[in-house]
């Protein structure tokens, strides 16, 4: 079972790339890589898997856009349920420059055999895609008041609070269940980086960390612990409750 995270270049730029695998009960670390060309990201998706491994792709953005105009359902519950957090999302429709673009990534993956599953039985076999948004995962994943700011911002400013990810993933992830421990992997994490371009790159790389983990708690839990905000009609987004209760202390878990 392969775990891909793909947090994709919604109108231009490169596309951060994670691939988990699901060894002896826990996740490991097998590749780790960033493409600009489109072609690029739907190739490396075919050379992670084999044509008849079963797998779960989630990607950082839109792909599915049904609204003319406005907001989707997931955009407008994020806003709802995670704006507190500084973690509403981006809205799409189809007036919006990077809509052919996100929805055909995930026509693409259709065409590979990776369909939408905005429910899930526990570790169920197959070949799926969900929609992910790093900001409220990561808020849940590590207990945070609210999002790390590391995409907006003075370079020095953003530089700390990526290296502060940085060191979630390693700290807060092995303890999770499933656990990812990145301490001792063939495939290194990048340190990060001074300089601005070098920063988004590995910005990406780890936005696609979580977006794979994301992919492993939504395949390990389903709804048990994890929230889904939308429906494969409206557009949804999959976020993670690692212990099965929201941030903030609202409690239980539910599927808006």
């Amino acid at each position: 079972m392969k775990f891909l995270g793909v947090d994709f270049g919604w109108t231009s730029g490169a596309s951060g790339l994670c691939c988990l695998g699901w060894e002896n009960g826990r996740l490991e670390l097998l590749d780790l890589q960033r493409y600009a060309a489109i072609a690029d990201v739907l190739a490396w998706v075919d050379g992670c898997l084999t044509p008849d491994e079963s797998g779960v792709v989630a990607v950082d953005a839109p792909t599915l856009i049904p609204n003319a105009t406005g907001m989707r359902l997931p955009d407008r519950l994020a806003h709802k349920h995670f704006g507190r957090y500084h973690a509403g999302c981006y809205p799409a429709n189809l007036g919006s420059a990077f809509a052919a673009r996100t929805v055909a990534f995930g026509l693409s993956l259709e065409e590979r055999g990776f369909q939408h599953a905005p429910s899930m039985e526990p570790k169920q076999a197959g070949r799926f895609q969900i929609e992910a948004f790093p900001h409220p995962a990561i808020v849940h994943l590590f207990g945070l008041p609210q999002i790390l700011k590391y995409k907006k911002g003075r370079l020095a400013e953003r530089r700390t609070e990526l290296a502060r990810l940085r060191d979630y993933i390693f700290e807060y992830l092995p303890a999770h269940v499933p656990s990812l421990n990145l301490a001792n992997t063939k495939v290194s994490v990048p340190e990060i980086p001074t300089r601005g371009t070098e920063l988004k790159a590995v910005e990406d790389q780890l936005d696609s960390v979580i977006c794979a983990y994301i992919a492993a708690h939504w395949w390990y839990w389903g709804l048990e612990r994890n929230l889904v905000l939308g429906d494969r009609a409206e557009g949804y987004i999959v976020v993670p409750v690692p212990n099965g209760q929201l941030a903030g202390g609202t409690g239980g878990i539910s599927a808006f």
